[in-house]
């Protein structure tokens, strides 16, 4: 069913504020304005005129539970009343160690070892540091380089927009001012391999890690890949002496099906990172989790071997808190059940878009559909027509794509597909 209307409210805050603002990804001189929003819960986005949105994008895939769910919200305010946070350098708090313990019980040994920051990008920077060091520190300084893949996105700081695909428009400015690193056709079948082994004969002694978006590469198109690609890129490092990072930010905490992507290819990375659902959507925290191995290099009577990082709100322990209550709602609510459920849902309900002129493809894994368009996208044209539709779906590149809560209701998960359904058709009759 559609969302409803609701009684508007006084926006002045908009007017007088907006002129202030820069916004991320977006050409402030020819976007339309963005859309005002003035509360949100379960899967729907209040805006200040009144319209409901239903939510099919789970605010960049964070709000897994959905948005303002009872239980994280007095975890908060339940740590607001003792303390909102304290720096992480010599001191430590429970909500922190908690949050440590809790992530690596659920990854597989030797994943033992949790750094916490602020976001997703910086929790990559971190990765990739301890990737370099880690070679520093055993006399192997000139394994300084990180391979990572075409269709691949890890972030928009320096280090993560080097591993990052060289051509994609985010970060192609950069290209001159970067770490030059090697980015490569992410191998799929055995002659890729073969090709990748051949780069690894001759490159892989100045290389530190491989860096990988298990599964699915988000940022980058949504592109799917099978789970031996994994396992075949793990025998890689293993052969070469390469460590493996796998940046979860976007596929963890359920999105693919299992409660990790790398639980599919049952194999263990050297190093991983985390972050998006991490706290359910409600603020920002990171992990970079490391191998008992990696960590150990770090161990030394030389200072200089420390990793030398520390974010200023490093384990945040309003967002620790936010992150324990998200960790309980995995283990009380059927959470992977019901990723298994839209999963079959999209499968289904997104088939008829194989008939709309200029769709070339439909991919779902998870709790995540896409769908493939060919020509002109007209993205600001589609954005808007969602909103008039009742939803908050936001297309970019040549998809259209649904990364829900993971609790959505069917009746509401319906709703979104029928308006890709509507929305593409429609687009797809436009010169």
């Amino acid at each position: 069913m559609p969302p409803k209307s609701i009684e508007s409210e006084s926006c002045t805050w908009f007017e007088d504020g907006f002129p202030h603002v820069w916004l991320p990804y977006t050409q402030m001189q020819t976007t339309p304005p963005p859309t005002p929003v003035v509360a949100t819960n379960g899967t729907r986005i209040r805006l200040a005129d009144g319209r409901e949105l239903i939510d099919g994008i789970a605010s960049w895939w964070t709000a897994c539970h959905g948005y303002n769910h009872p239980h994280i919200r007095a975890a908060v305010a339940k740590q607001l009343d003792v303390m909102p946070h304290v720096m992480f350098g010599g001191l430590v708090h429970e909500p922190a160690l908690l949050l440590a313990n809790r992530i690596t019980d659920v990854l597989p040994n030797p994943l033992s070892r949790v750094f916490f920051s602020e976001s997703g990008s910086v929790s990559v920077e971190i990765a990739l540091k301890m990737a370099i060091q880690f070679w520093i520190n055993k006399g192997r300084p000139e394994r300084n380089r990180i391979i990572s893949f075409l269709g691949g996105y890890h972030g928009d700081t320096f280090g993560a927009m080097s591993v990052c695909d060289p051509e994609e428009g985010m970060h192609s400015l950069f290209k001159s001012t970067l770490v030059e690193q090697h980015v490569l056709p992410l191998p799929r079948n055995a002659s890729d391999f073969e090709q990748f082994e051949k780069f690894l004969q001759s490159n892989a002694d100045h290389c530190a890690a491989v860096i990988i978006e298990p599964l699915v590469q988000g940022a980058g198109g949504m592109q799917m890949h099978d789970a031996v690609v994994l396992q075949r890129l793990r025998a890689a490092c293993n052969e070469w002496g390469l460590l493996l990072i796998l940046d979860e930010i976007f596929t963890g905490f359920g999105r693919t099906g299992a409660m990790f992507a790398h639980d599919e290819a049952r194999i263990v990375p050297d190093i991983i990172t985390l972050s998006k659902a991490l706290t359910g959507g409600t603020m920002s925290l990171a992990a970079t989790v490391a191998s008992e191995d990696v960590f150990e290099t770090f161990l030394s009577e030389d200072s200089g071997a420390a990793l030398m990082h520390g974010p200023t709100y490093m384990a945040n322990a309003l967002a620790c808190a936010a992150a324990n209550a998200s960790f309980d709602l995995f283990e009380q609510e059927p959470r992977l059940e019901q990723v298994e459920a839209i999963e079959s849902q999209l499968k289904e309900s997104l088939a008829p878009a194989h008939k709309i002129p200029r769709v070339t493809d439909i991919r779902v894994k998870g709790a995540i559909g896409v769908v493939q368009l060919s020509g002109s996208m007209r993205l600001d044209w589609m954005r808007t027509r969602f909103i008039e539709a009742g939803v908050w779906i936001r297309p970019f590149r040549d998809i259209v794509y649904l990364t829900p809560a993971l609790n959505i209701r069917k009746e509401d998960l319906s709703y979104l597909v029928d308006s890709v359904l509507e929305v593409v058709a429609e687009w797809s009759t436009l010169a």
